[in-house]
């Protein structure tokens, strides 16, 4: 794991047992804490070696200006970058006036554990500094998932082998030293000391620092409180400047005994509040967090993760590595959305600067996926975010004269802030996957509240973008071109067939929710021929089909294009965004990532079982998952089809993105949708699950490593248990009122207390299709003397 052996494989938690330098920084991103409010990266207590800081708030922006070679109408004038906020984690340890730095001295032992179920990162550490002086640390760490402002430290140092003099200092810091961004667009770019001072204060234990930020005018403070046990003669003292705040703890430890120090932390921010308002605002949060007390806090949290647990957890046996990789992925999810409220989430959840913070279609179509089966109020608060941002997405439609709205492709705070139009506005297809988690989420949980104040509006006036950017042709077919798919190396295409049938699916729920509300539909100024123009676009929608090959194209003329040359393309030639220019990579037949087999599986009613499994093996020689969007679709697609042993494959890339490191940029954060794509690989793609037209329906099947399979979902209120195994599958209410399910498209009934049982089909497998050379994903330790299937030169 992260190639590295100190990493080991266990059900519940992510252990390291012992410290290397060189993979610290993913570390620090794996070992990331967060509540979707709140979020610190996985750094060593001390802050040294000193890496990325990593102390974030949802929301908490600097504005950047966006260079261009040549204006251009519509262009984002300014991009947004997520930036470090103050630093609250800081506690240095200083043994006989030797900093305790890792890199000195003899380290003797050193353990990190983040555990799933108690929500805690717990770090021990013996070691002895150059003068022979040996301690121990012991440190637990938490951010809060029910006080959604406070992060909490426990700190504990223990003299072993002699009477030693400790002090430990304490701190909250602004503006650290960022280390320098590399050459790789995905990396954040780096703002130096983007915080301006407003407040500092230190007095008795308490700590408050409050910064604006210079162009997007956030204002930002946090405090922290102290409670020390040590011996008696232990001293404190308090100081403060504009960017550092720091309490100080002196005394003298005899072999044995300990000092402990309890650090709480708040933070809050706001772009409208006064400086007044937001200190009182972080020290009432102390307050609250000072009642709970150490103890009480971290009960709360194994509470709350226990209830999440209970309604989430996904049971692997036959392999250990999954099982962990899942617990994680669930786990990091969760922590990316759990406290949101009302902000996005970003590609990189909290975890780290990587993509300078932004959120893109990925948290709609992969992340709102699984928490709408697993925390479906996590799930609404991005889509009410996104509501909130919808004066921006109306002016840009208009902006690019078109009616609706039309939302960026990425961005923090609402406004587009992609610079490549091809790969930023021309997505037009964020709008649809925006109604697509509209539609999902309403499906599973029945909130009338929510459609009637979010959700409506939103179909509305996505579906509006539609019928503008669209046009009938002389036939009445409805055409939409000039756009990008989720496929980036296919730009600038006519009829892509993923944003034909997502916008399809919009237009028919915009027009179907008009219906059931005509009170509000009349505020929106929608009317019947309004409606019947997005039914009649909707049954029209263009779908290109090569007859000849007997495929769909993913976008019309793509099957004419001519192939990559694969077999001249070096295994360090990928991803091939950073070798080889647009222009050439744009006019060939290569994939970024699942495009048209994603559109099979997010709308499979659209094609027959044969369609799939011949558009399955005509697109699976062609894409190279330059993304880490891609794995746990093909995963899902291959399993459907037939291909059981490759979506075991595919399974392995999208659990294993980070642990691994596969795309060696897990030191920029995790990657939070291919997370999600380890749950959606199980339960979509062996579990079966698919939710049309508010029917949920199985057709589950296991590949031959696995022995079974168990995961709960959350559908309508009600809580569904699947356990499958080679031959049958038991389904389960665990909560809530009978429900209505399908397995293998046979109507079933599932009461509560009454288990029902179902003999799971035989399946023969189809002949396996290539991959492009050198792109086949790793075996999981099945069959490896099988040859891989060479892929197209």
């Amino acid at each position: 794991m992260i190639t590295h052996p100190a990493y080991a494989v266990e059900p519940w938690c992510l252990r390291e047992t012992a410290l290397n330098l060189d993979v610290l920084p993913q570390s620090e991103s794996v070992f990331a804490l967060a509540n979707g409010h709140i979020g610190w990266r996985g750094n060593l207590d001390e802050g040294e070696p000193h890496g990325l800081p990593g102390s974030y708030l949802n929301g908490v922006y600097e504005l950047r200006p966006l260079p261009y070679a040549e204006a251009g109408y519509g262009y984002p004038e300014s991009g947004q970058t997520l930036i470090d906020v103050t630093n609250g984690k800081l506690i240095r340890l200083l043994v006989d006036d030797e900093p305790f730095d890792l890199r000195y001295g003899r380290l003797v032992a050193h353990e990190r554990v983040l555990d799933f179920r108690s929500g805690l990162l717990t770090r021990e550490v013996e070691w002895t500094s150059p003068s022979g002086r040996t301690v121990r640390v012991r440190s637990t760490r938490l951010v809060s998932f029910t006080q959604r402002s406070v992060g909490a430290i426990a700190y504990e140092v223990e003299a072993v082998d002699a009477e030693m003099r400790i002090v430990l200092q304490s701190e909250l810091v602004a503006n650290e030293q960022l280390p320098a961004a590399g050459g790789d667009p995905r990396v954040a770019a780096v703002l130096e000391s983007p915080l301006v001072p407003e407040e500092h204060a230190a007095e008795e234990g308490r700590l408050r620092l409050v910064h604006r930020t210079e162009r997007s005018g956030l204002r930002v403070a946090a405090a922290a409180e102290h409670r020390v046990d040590g011996p008696d003669a232990t001293k404190t003292y308090s100081k403060c400047g504009e960017d550092l705040s720091r309490f100080t703890v002196t005394t003298v430890l005899r072999p044995g005994e300990r000092l402990r120090l309890e650090k709480t932390v708040a933070y809050g921010w706001s772009g409208v509040r006064s400086l007044s308002a937001m200190h009182d605002q972080v020290d009432a949060a102390l307050a609250g967090a000072k009642s709970t007390g150490w103890d009480g806090l971290c009960a709360e949290q194994r509470r709350y993760l226990d209830e999440f647990w209970d309604r989430a957890d996904v049971e692997v046996d036959g392999d250990a590595e999954i099982q962990q990789a899942v617990r994680f992925a669930l786990f990091h999810v969760l922590q990316a959305g759990a406290r949101a409220e009302c902000r996005a989430i970003a590609a990189k959840g909290l975890t780290g600067p990587g993509y300078d913070g932004h959120s893109f279609w990925d948290s709609e179509t992969f992340v709102l996926q699984v928490l709408t089966c697993t925390a479906p109020l996590a799930a609404a608060q991005p889509l009410r975010w996104r509501h909130a941002t919808l004066p921006a997405a109306l002016n840009r439609a208009r902006l690019l004269g078109l009616q609706g709205a039309a939302f960026p492709w990425r961005t923090l705070n609402g406004d587009e802030c992609s610079a490549y139009w091809p790969a930023g506005t021309a997505a037009f297809h964020v709008n649809a996957d925006i109604a697509d988690a509209v539609v999902r989420y309403m499906a599973a949980t029945g909130d009338e509240v929510f459609e009637r104040e979010v959700g409506m509006e939103l179909l509305v006036q996505t579906a509006r973008l539609w019928r503008s950017l669209g046009h009938h042709d002389h036939q009445g077919e409805f055409h939409i071109d000039g756009v990008t798919g989720p496929d980036e190396y296919s730009a600038i295409a006519d009829d892509n067939v993923y944003t034909n049938l997502m916008a399809q699916q919009n237009l028919r729920a915009a027009a179907d929710v008009a219906e059931r509300h005509p009170d509000l539909a009349a505020e929106f100024g929608v009317d019947d021929e309004e409606t019947a123009a997005w039914r009649d676009a909707a049954a029209r929608m263009a779908l290109p089909f090569d007859p000849v090959l007997g495929v769909h194209e993913q976008s019309r003329g793509f099957t004419g294009h001519q192939h990559w040359d694969f077999a001249r393309t070096g295994a360090d030639q990928y991803p091939l965004l950073l070798h080889f220019p647009y222009f050439d990579i744009y006019r060939k037949q290569v994939i970024k990532q699942a495009d048209l087999v994603l559109a099979m599986v997010l709308r499979g009613d659209s094609f027959t079982d044969e369609q799939k499994a011949r558009n399955f093996a005509y697109y699976e020689p062609l894409t190279v998952r330059d993304s880490s969007l891609s794995a746990c679709v093909q995963a899902v697609m291959a399993a459907e089809v037939g291909h059981l042993r490759l979506a075991y494959d595919y399974l392995g890339e999208a659990a294993m993105m980070d642990l691994s490191d596969l795309e060696s940029n897990t030191r920029d954060g995790v990657h939070i949708a291919s997370l999600a794509g380890t749950w959606i690989a199980l339960v979509s793609g062996f579990g079966g699950m698919r939710n049309r037209d508010g029917v949920v329906s199985f057709a589950p099947r296991l590949p031959e490593q696995l022995r079974r399979l168990c995961f709960t979902v959350q559908v309508r209120r009600r809580r569904l248990r699947v356990e499958i195994t080679d031959s049958v599958a038991t389904y389960t209410l665990v909560e809530g009122e009978e429900l209505e399910i399908e397995h293998f498209c046979e109507p079933l009934t599932v009461t509560p207390g009454r288990p029902e049982s179902r003999k799971v089909p035989g399946l023969q497998e189809r002949p396996e299709p290539a991959q492009p050379a050198g792109r086949r994903p790793a075996h999981r330790g099945w069959a490896a003397t099988r040859p891989e299937p060479e892929g197209p030169a």
